[in-house]
């Protein structure tokens, strides 16, 4: 039996992965923040969101002893923060610059992976946080990766459609190609070693835009040659599947999919056990807690589902918690004056202010009027600004101010904008919608930083910009007005 215990509703936009520690539960989003939630009620922590990156973030995960989390973004970095006070430990510059779709940290804390839209990948060496090298396959993007129980070899997906086993020095250990028709979306290694005689087994889950979830042998013979041999071949969900995950003992296994359910399967048996109907668009990220029977899933309608599996699902010991001591941390216990308007950049001086003394920042209601600032100044808030124009001294201060400026930026992207007049960088509302090579309109000013910095490759395709030309769409841009007047 599988019940839902909890929702959460804190994300603007798609709910792109999720991942739990002993204690905590992480959400990433393309509303560019994370966000940290305890485990025993699903509140939320005094420092969440987490709003480093530029862009939006495809992909987090805690390292085993729970200390940090790490996230990677569109923005081409990799992040590492400090779970006890969020505070950013290490930015990690990809190669090349190219956007970072995947990340994985090994099981023993040594080696950090991340993969980008080039096709490249990034070792790390993670106690040190330095480069150790750099490898990959070009003409596709890398878009799932997973350590073995081992820590020793990592397996990646593609677009290709293919998974790749890879050992620490980058040297590829084997190539099973066309493992999902038209693309993998997941892949995930399942937490025990079998061994026996001359061989060493490890399971793998992977899924892709074929509709299928697939189990997989991975042996290693004592020659030191791998092979992969497919075990089962799941279906129970009729469109892509997008995201997949083992329990903490391998029992189980979970996937969403773009018919926006979420499928649970003993893996020993390959058989169905539960298939739940909950979220309104794509389930994108799925993940088992790792000391109880408790799963999350994310979807493309923003919200984040628990859900708690009961112990009779696989015949052993996951620790049932009661329904009551979780708390419903949604938006509907956060509902304040300040996101009541949609457009924070048509606010007025006065509006501000009102939003300062709601936040508590009433100490910083002169200084702003004082320097007219409205809602769009307030938008454009950086803590270069706020030192040298506001005069705000106080580190603490200024961390704070832009904290809360970063959530408005979310909470602009509300649900009642339509989907076509957001920036597909920024995702905020278009001013200035311009029309790239590649067919897509952009924010003028977000498409000119991005082609400044990003090797002239669209953000949408990942393939080569034949000409940095921008042409207004003015089309576009009378859309909005028009849908901005209605409001």
């Amino acid at each position: 039996m599988a019940s839902l215990i909890c929702t959460l509703q804190d994300h603007q936009d798609d709910v792109n992965w999720c991942s739990f520690s002993s204690k905590l539960l992480a959400t990433c989003s393309g509303d560019k923040t994370l966000r940290v939630y305890n485990t025993r009620d699903f509140s939320e922590l005094p420092f969440s969101p987490l709003t480093g990156h530029g862009y939006g973030v495809h992909c987090c995960c805690f390292s085993p002893c729970g200390q940090f989390l790490i996230s990677c973004s569109t923005d081409a970095t990799t992040m590492v923060w400090s779970t006890t006070t969020g505070d950013i430990e290490a930015v990690m510059e990809h190669p090349g610059r190219s956007p970072v779709r995947i990340c994985a940290l090994s099981p023993d804390s040594l080696h950090l992976v991340s993969g980008a839209s080039d096709g490249t990948l990034a070792l790390w060496d993670f106690p040190s946080k330095q480069l150790r090298r750099t490898g990959g396959v070009s003409d596709t993007t890398m878009v799932a990766c997973s350590f073995s129980p081992c820590s020793q070899i990592f397996v990646t997906g593609s677009t290709y459609g293919d998974l790749r086993l890879w050992n620490l020095d980058l040297n590829q250990l084997h190539a099973e190609k066309n493992a999902h028709d038209l693309g993998v979306s997941c892949c995930t290694f399942a937490p025990s070693i079998l061994s026996g005689g001359q061989l060493v087994q490890f399971r793998l889950a992977s899924c892709g835009q074929d509709s299928h979830l697939k189990i997989w042998a991975v042996n290693k013979f004592s020659s030191g040659a791998y092979q992969m041999q497919l075990l089962h071949t799941l279906t129970a969900q009729s469109a892509p599947v997008l995201c997949c995950s083992f329990s903490s003992d391998g029992q189980l296994l979970i996937s969403g999919s773009v018919d926006k359910s979420v499928a649970v399967y003993d893996t020993n048996k390959a058989a169905l056990l539960h298939k739940l109907n909950h979220h309104k668009r794509y389930v994108t990220a799925c993940c088992f807690s790792a000391s109880s029977l408790l799963v999350a899933t994310g979807s493309m309608d923003k919200s984040v589902n628990i859900w708690r599996l009961e112990d009779s699902c696989s015949g052993h010991g996951g620790k049932s918690l009661p329904a009551e001591d979780f708390a419903q941390t949604s938006s509907e216990g956060k509902t304040s004056a300040r996101r009541s308007k949609l457009l924070v950049a048509d606010w007025s001086e006065e509006d501000v202010s009102e939003w300062l003394v709601e936040e508590g920042l009433q100490g910083l209601v002169d200084r702003f009027k004082a320097n007219n600032m409205d809602g769009t100044e307030l938008l454009r808030l950086t803590k270069e600004t706020l030192a040298s124009e506001l005069g705000i001294e106080s580190v603490g201060l200024r961390g704070k101010l832009l904290r809360k400026v970063e959530e408005l930026r979310s909470a602009a992207v509300c649900s009642g904008v339509p989907d076509e007049f957001l920036c597909p960088i920024t995702r905020e509302l278009m001013r200035e919608p311009v029309i790239a090579a590649d067919g897509y309109s952009y924010e003028r000013e977000a498409i000119e930083s991005w082609i400044n910095t990003k090797n002239r490759s669209s953000p949408m395709t990942n393939l080569p910009l034949l000409t940095t030309l921008l042409t207004p769409n003015h089309t576009l841009k009378m859309a909005i007005s028009r849908w901005k007047s209605s409001q």
